[in-house]
């Protein structure tokens, strides 16, 4: 016998089970099992497959479509603990096991990722944006001005920065990956990606800082995964994730980047401790 997925009827997300029905993990199975490469498949598939279910189950709490009551709070906790403990467990697995996520791993976490933001949203269990309350209102109509990511303390890297937009009158107006990429003009987008990307990094790198803050890394990894993930939908109305030809490797960034957020918010979060 073989350790199994377990996901039944009804059940909120899915778990590993030892091969006498033993809850476990993937990370403790990888270990000891002589094909563990097919266990990270298998998670995986286990996880679109949970996803694919949640957003049928859950779609108009999800998408702003009604504010959840109390049996719907409950469920959307079960439901971002679940996707987070997934996202935390495949990253663990594949680290041990020394493999490089590929882009179906980054699309189905970074899609767990997305939905489990979504379900903390109506929770108010967000945190606030990097640099939220520090910069200016825009104004209506047309803005002009240059895009840049803003770090908001370079000597503390682990508070990690947005995009603004800096005019030339010396405002700092707010601004998203997806309104750079699709919504203003002379922009180089991969060079805007690749900047995107090494912002995760400089922020998973310091996240395990003895200075660190947990709720701040907590913060700036949910607000540049949520930007950097709803620019890369798979369309308005859709919470699956999807990548550039020649954006490959920020599929490994944006698992370390989950399990790092996760990681994080556990040391706070009681829902995720155990």
């Amino acid at each position: 016998m073989r350790p199994r997925i377990v996901q039944r009827d009804g059940q909120i997300g899915f778990y590993w089970a030892t091969p006498d029905g033993a809850p476990t993990t993937l990370r403790a199975l990888v270990e000891q099992d002589d094909e563990p490469d097919r266990l990270a498949a298998t998670h995986l598939s286990a996880l679109d497959d949970a996803l694919i279910d949640a957003a049928g189950r859950f779609g108009r709490l999800l998408g702003g479509g009604r504010r959840p009551d109390g049996q719907d709070r409950a469920d959307l906790m079960e439901l971002y603990r679940a996707l987070d403990r997934a996202c935390l467990d495949y990253a663990g697995a594949v680290e041990h096991l020394g493999l490089t996520p590929d882009v179906r791993a980054g699309q189905i976490i970074g899609t767990a990722v997305l939905m489990s933001i979504l379900a903390r949203q109506p929770l108010d269990l967000l945190g606030p944006a990097p640099l939220e309350n520090e910069l200016d209102e825009p104004s209506l109509g047309v803005v002009g001005g240059f895009g840049e990511m803003v770090q908001v303390d370079p000597q503390r890297p682990w508070r990690g920065g947005r995009w603004v937009v800096r005019t030339e009158s010396g405002a700092r107006l707010p601004l998203t990956l997806s309104m750079l990429l699709f919504d203003s003009s002379g922009v180089n987008k991969d060079a805007a990606r690749d900047e995107h990307r090494e912002a995760l990094q400089q922020v998973v790198a310091a996240a395990t800082h003895p200075d660190a803050d947990p709720l701040e890394v907590a913060c700036a990894l949910d607000w540049l995964l949520y930007d950097w993930l709803m620019a890369h939908r798979d369309g308005p109305d859709s919470a699956e994730i999807v990548f550039p030809k020649n954006q490959q490797g920020t599929a490994a960034v944006i698992v370390a980047a989950a399990a790092a957020s996760v990681a994080a918010r556990a040391t706070f979060d009681p829902a995720l401790v155990g």
